[in-house]
């Protein structure tokens, strides 16, 4: 991505001009590689994220929400200790690095002034945070790096800061006209001219290497050949004259309607068509990264759940399998009584020490007028009586085994299906009160853990709520205690509820008391068909019917509900037409 020296100087601009002589009250830490400052400024309260995860390194304003741990780490609380109550006096690019100083002043334990320096290093895989004393003395790190990680540069507490190794390239803003002609004269022919321009340039990123040529050119892969010089230079200037002149511009490019990249000047190699303009850094950021970053999160959190589950699935399945094979054995049982009912009818005929004897089948009369014949087998150490008895023992057995089997295959598929149940929501789940839920449910029902209290849950989460073409309110349940809740406690008996035919899904119900037009209800059909296991297919199938006709049969699962009254709509939704009707916040 193009978080570049250009990026960085951009956003240290913004954070200027909104918060300088702002007053730092909060400091949380998220995630592990994430700290947010919340700065209190004349405008209004401001939250600024660092992060330094290796492949989302950034600084920018957000108002992105976080899921704070319940406890602070170590991290966390030392920086409030030493930048809570402080002053933001201002940021300072550490030349054309993409490193940032962002300077404090406060007072100290005695009451003295002091100032205080927060380094970020916005460097890719080696991304830091680092604080440090008025003096450049190291306080703490995210990440701290002795002589066993590192022989060029150490980051421990006590210690001086240091920058990082300078890189071996030219700094652009000091580059001359001459002097990029003859390193582009010095360039192999056939190299790649942003290529050339990404290796040589302290700080420029491949997007914005790429976008001076384009610019150049027209195309984005010409050959250092194939690109007049001065035209090169003409648009790498102009971009470097920018950067000076703080002249920058949040742009978001897309590609197949995704967000693609972004960058401080506009990416026109995306065409002007695929270009969106923002209103500040922070929100282009927020914009760009934040459904990712929220998705990435929830992922994380969850993947120990999604591995229970998993696990669970397959463990049935496999006894599933077994027991149906089961099952199938137990056919033979007929076989067994047909087979004992012939000895028994057939005594007289039968010696003992026979190991087989064929017998007449009064049961079943051929075409001739005659009886068939058949072939049983017979155990030769006993009497022909014997030989009956063990088989009516046999299909005594096969008989229970057959009920049994029934019973603890249909239980099985029903444990089955709210495992898929369960893998659904989880696939789903927007945020942490909602995975929280899933977690509780789970240890309810006996998946996760041993411990004797429920995982703690801080916050009850809420069903998402959408608003139909003809203002009707749209209740969906994330995962199975919410659907339990939207269902039997907080729906009208008259309101409509909807569920995706045969697959996992949410329940979903049209506030509406009992009637709404046919626009509506597809709206609603399609919010059902989308949060299910079949979103994504054609002609979804949809199960529809008022709340009065939902039952919850006693001892069921949370989100297992029975219905008969009903009727079926098939719809195919359209992902972007749901998300726009979805009521955010």
């Amino acid at each position: 991505m193009a978080y570049d020296a250009g990026m960085l100087a951009a956003v240290i601009d913004e954070l200027n001009r909104c918060s300088s002589g702002g007053r730092v009250d909060k400091v949380y830490q998220p995630q592990n590689d994430t700290i947010i400052l919340g700065i209190r400024t004349r405008e209004g309260a401001r939250r600024l994220l660092m992060r330094c995860g290796a492949n989302d390194p950034r600084m920018a304003y957000t108002t992105e929400p976080a899921d704070n741990p319940a406890v602070p780490p170590t991290l966390c609380m030392l920086m409030r200790k030493h930048f809570v109550g402080s002053v933001f006096t201002g940021a300072v690019q550490m030349g054309f690095e993409r490193v940032a100083r962002l300077e404090f002043e406060g007072r100290d334990e005695m009451g003295y002034d002091s100032k205080k320096f927060i380094y970020a290093e916005v460097m890719g895989k080696n991304s830091n945070l680092i604080f440090t004393d008025g003096g450049g003395k190291i306080i703490g790190a995210m990440r701290q790096v002795d002589f066993t990680t590192s022989r060029l540069r150490q980051v421990l507490p006590g210690m001086q800061y240091e920058l990082p190794p300078a890189q071996d390239k030219k700094d652009p803003l000091t580059e001359t006209r001459e002097g990029f002609l003859a390193r582009l004269e010095a360039c192999i022919p056939e190299r790649s001219a942003a290529k050339h321009i990404n290796t040589v340039y302290l700080g420029i990123s491949p997007v914005v290497a790429r976008e001076i040529v384009f610019r150049a050119c027209g195309s984005t892969d010409a050959g250092v050949s194939g690109v007049p010089g001065y035209l090169l230079w003409r648009e790498f200037s102009a971009v470097i004259e920018a950067i000076r002149e703080r002249r920058f511009t949040p742009v978001m490019a897309s590609a197949g309607g995704s967000p693609a990249e972004y960058s401080f000047i506009p990416l026109l190699q995306y065409g002007e068509e695929n270009l969106c303009t923002l209103g500040s850094f922070g929100e282009l950021l927020d914009t760009f990264y934040g459904e990712r970053d929220r998705r990435a999160l929830i992922k994380s959190r969850a993947d120990d759940l999604q591995r229970t589950m998993n696990g669970a699935a397959a463990r049935l399945c496999r006894k599933l399998d077994a027991q149906r094979g089961e099952l199938a054995d137990c056919e033979h049982g007929e076989e067994y009584r047909r087979d004992a009912d012939l000895i028994v009818a057939n005594l007289y005929r039968i010696k003992r020490g026979d190991t087989a004897a064929r017998l007449t089948d009064y049961s079943e009369p051929t075409p001739d007028g005659g009886f068939a014949e058949r072939t049983v087998a017979l155990d030769g150490r006993l009497s022909p009586s014997a030989n009956a008895q063990r088989l009516y023992k046999k299909y005594n057995k096969s008989k229970t085994a057959k009920r049994e089997l029934t019973k603890q295959i249909a239980l099985g598929e029903a444990e089955l299906e709210y495992v898929r149940s369960v893998l659904d929501a989880l696939s789903r789940a927007e945020s942490g009160a909602e995975l929280a839920e899933i977690r509780e449910e789970l240890w309810r029902a006996g998946y996760t853990g041993k411990q004797k209290t429920p995982p703690p849950r801080k916050i009850k989460s809420a069903p998402a709520e959408y608003l139909t073409s003809g203002g009707y309110t749209v209740l969906c349940g994330r995962n199975n205690l919410q659907n339990d809740e939207l269902t039997f406690r907080r729906a009208d008996r008259s309101d409509i509820w909807f569920h995706a035919k045969g697959v996992p899904g949410s329940h979903v119900v049209l506030v509406c008391g009992g009637s709404a037009p046919d626009t509506d209800m597809t709206e609603a059909a399609e919010i059902a068909a989308l949060n299910s296991k079949a979103a994504g297919g054609d002609n979804i199938a949809v199960d529809y019917t008022q709340v009065r006709n939902i039952k919850k049969p006693a001892g069921a699962r949370p989100g297992y509900v029975i219905y008969h009254t009903n009727q079926t709509a098939y719809v195919t939704p359209d992902p972007e037409k749901i998300s726009s009707m979805r009521k955010r916040g």
